[in-house]
Formats: structure tokens, C-alpha cells, sequence
């Protein structure tokens, strides 16, 4: 959706190069998906480091002494320091964040007023699973919340405006996968299980693009049509991109049922277009629908597929 929005806006009618940043897209989200982990390592290095400095203060406090041991000691996050898959692309991004130390100080801050209320804590503390769990959710209430830490990686690269939340998603399933035995040789668990659904999903991508530019000029007098009273030029472009993808999927598709399809975009038009979109995509996308089913033009693989 968004390579199609930025083919659109661009103005030009170079398919291959347009393919080409789509696939770039690709890439950028798992180096997004690193930064994110390295991020996270880098809070732990910096609470060791701050607990080393107040333990020479002159009058240390009972806390300054006594730390919390569960940003010290965490075993997953130490078996995730020591991968070298995880090393390797920390290394090839050159990726530092020395120059970040206020925004991890102020996550910091936020968990130690806030920990103890917010973050679950199993009652056998001294385990795997504990580490686990309170990685697990210190990266969901305090890391991936904070917006500073969303504002920078939006300006770090235009790739990563809207792939923050993808990519949080697969921080959660990856933590949640690694096991106590896994070690330094293992591959990070991440958005795809093999090189053959990583190639599927890219070929699934590409298919979908280039079917929705190529039949652009159909599609909208298609959406013309049932927009009654509705102007082409005044729908907003969002909102013809997301109903042309629909269309599309329905269309070309044959082992996507045709439910998965409608929800999915109308799920999208919540997130991506205005607060009225959702009305009208769903309105429009319900007629057409209807319409293709009377003229037999939606072929589907399987029986069910399009009910």
C-alpha cells in the first residue's frame, strides 16, 4: 500500500524501479526489526553501567545499593548479546546509541516509578521463564510505547514511517520463541520460518503491486460507478489505493476467500485513511462484491473461498 501511494504521487510509470524499492522495503524492515532488538540489549548495558556509577556516590541510597537485579541479570537477553547472527547485523548497520542515553535514561525512569505496579512478576523469580516474562514486558509497556523512540527511527529512514508496529509485533513472537538452550549458532527467530515463505510473501507482494498498477483505469471505473454522488477526483487517494488493493486480492487471488479479503482492507482503512473511510470502503467494497458474485467473475481455488 505504501509503494503504491508513493508509485502514485511520484508520477512516473517506471514499474521495475518501483518493484525494485518494494523489495528494498523488505530489508529495511528486518534491519528496523535489529535495531529494535539492539535496543534493548543497549537498556541492560546502560543499567549495568548506571548502577557501577551510583555505588560511588558518597551517600548512596538503600536502592543505589540494593539494585533491581532483573535489569542486571536476565538471561535472555544475555543469550541474545552473545548470538552472533544478532552480532553480525548490529555490526553490518553499525548501529550505536550513544547519542540516546537521555531517551534510555527516561525509559529507565518511567519503569523504576512504574515497574512494580505495572510489570508482572512470576513468582519464581530465579528462572528462565521469569527473565523471560519481564523482558517480554518491560519491552511492551515501556520500550515500545515511547514515542521518542518511534520519532527517531521515522527519521532515521522513510522506510521505517509505517513499520513500527510490524515490527513490534515480531519483537514479541521473537522473544517469546527463544528457548533457554538456545545459543550464540542458532538463527533469530523472526517473520519467516524458511527462505521458501520469505520468497512467497516477496512474490505475493510483487504480484499484488504490479496487478493493482495494470489495472488501475478498470478499477476505478468500477469504484466510479457504485461511488454515487461522489466526484473520482474527491475520494481521497488513500481510500481508492485501498479499495484497488481489495480488488485486486479478490480478483487475482483465487486461494484467498473472499471475507479474509474485505475484512483485511477494511481493517487497513481504520489505521491508514480518514475517520470516515471505514464507512465508505466498506459500503463500496460490499457492492462491488455483490455485483461480481451475480456476474461470476470472482474464481476461487476452493469450495467456501468466496462466501
Amino acid at each position: 500500500m505504501q509503494e503504491v501511494y508513493a508509485y502514485l504521487q511520484r508520477g512516473d510509470s517506471n514499474l521495475p524501479l518501483a518493484e525494485k524499492e518494494l523489495l528494498k522495503s523488505f530489508e529495511k524492515l528486518y534491519d528496523l526489526f535489529i535495531y529494535q532488538l539492539s535496543f534493548l540489549a543497549e537498556i541492560f548495558d546502560f543499567a549495568q553501567l548506571r548502577v557501577e556509577e551510583v555505588k560511588q556516590k558518597f551517600l548512596p541510597t538503600e536502592e543505589d545499593l540494593n539494585p533491581d537485579t532483573r535489569l542486571l541479570d536476565n538471561r535472555l537477553i544475555d543469550l541474545i548479546m552473545k548470538n552472533k547472527e544478532f552480532s553480525f547485523h548490529v555490526n553490518r548497520l553499525k548501529i550505536s546509541w550513544k547519542d540516546e542515553k537521555e531517551m534510555i535514561r527516561g525509559i529507565l525512569n518511567d519503569f523504576r516509578n512504574n515497574g512494580e505496579n505495572k510489570l508482572s512478576i512470576s513468582s519464581n523469580k530465579n528462572s528462565f521463564t521469569a527473565d523471560k516474562k519481564f523482558l517480554t514486558d518491560l519491552f511492551r509497556n515501556y520500550v515500545a510505547p515511547n514515542e521518542t523512540l518511534e520519532s527517531f527511527y521515522e527519521e532515521e529512514s522513510m522506510y521505517w514511517a509505517n513499520d513500527y508496529p510490524i515490527v513490534t509485533s515480531n519483537i514479541m513472537k521473537c522473544l517469546g520463541k527463544i528457548k533457554e538452550d538456545w545459543n550464540e549458532d542458532d538463527h533469530i527467530p523472526v517473520f519467516y520460518t524458511s527462505p521458501a515463505d520469505k520468497k512467497e510473501d516477496k512474490e505475493f507482494a510483487l504480484t499484488l503491486f504490479r496487478k493493482i498498477i495494470l489495472h488501475r483505469d478498470e478499477f476505478e471505473q468500477m469504484i466510479g460507478k457504485k461511488a454515487v454522488n461522489w466526484d473520482l477526483e474527491r475520494i481521497a487517494l488513500m481510500d481508492m489505493i485501498i479499495l484497488e488493493m481489495a480488488l485486486t486480492e479478490i480478483l487475482e487471488f483465487p486461494t484467498i476467500p473472499v471475507k479474509v479479503s474485505f475484512n483485511e482492507y477494511i481493517e487497513i482503512s481504520k489505521s491508514y485513511s480518514t475517520p470516515k473511510s471505514k464507512v465508505f470502503i466498506n459500503g463500496i467494497l460490499d457492492k462491488l462484491i455483490l455485483d461480481l458474485k451475480e456476474n461470476n467473475q470472482i474464481k476461487k481455488a476452493g469450495r467456501g473461498l468466496v462466501e
